[in-house]
């Protein structure tokens, strides 16, 4: 029984936790280009590492959709698998990347207001081991996150998506 219990935990989506700091963060910047224009952006897994300063390559099998899965290599450390677990068409999407009895899960939105397209990444780590993983990689990735956001929106106004 406890078995099964953890397997639907490890499965599930969880609700980002309210707490702040490192176990939790976002950041939101806005900008002139079409929601869209961010929307392709954001689904085209095989050029994250040129707005993704923390990232070497990535890749997606198949379509974007939820229950996709794809692979990372960041910058430093090893490989990773993700998982797409949560797509919205043209508004939002959450992936997680599996680590040891717990996750790290990427939302990332978009939202329109007075003209502008606001677009923000929610970073979390969940599961058993969220708090461990946090305090080992959360500060950085935290830093990263504005810097990140700023090449997504210079890549979207010049153009190139």
């Amino acid at each position: 029984m406890l078995g099964m219990l953890f397997i639907l935990a490890a499965n599930a989506t969880p609700i980002p936790p309210d707490s702040t700091g490192d176990h939790h963060f976002q950041h939101t910047l806005s900008t002139t280009a079409s929601p869209e224009t961010i929307w392709s952006i954001w689904t085209n897994v095989e050029r994250w590492h040129e707005w993704d300063t923390g990232l070497r390559q990535a890749e997606l099998k198949g379509d974007f959709v939820v229950g996709a899965k794809g692979r990372l290599l960041p910058d430093k450390g090893p490989k990773a698998r993700f998982k797409v677990v949560a797509v919205e068409a043209g508004q939002s999407y959450t992936f997680k990347t599996q680590l040891p009895f717990g996750g790290l899960y990427v939302k990332r939105y978009l939202e329109v207001r007075e003209g502008q397209t606001f677009f923000t990444h929610e970073v979390w780590f969940g599961g058993f081991s969220g708090r461990f993983f946090a305090k080992r990689l959360g500060a950085g990735y935290r830093a990263l996150l504005p810097g990140v956001l700023e090449k997504i929106r210079e890549m979207a106004e010049g153009g190139a998506s």
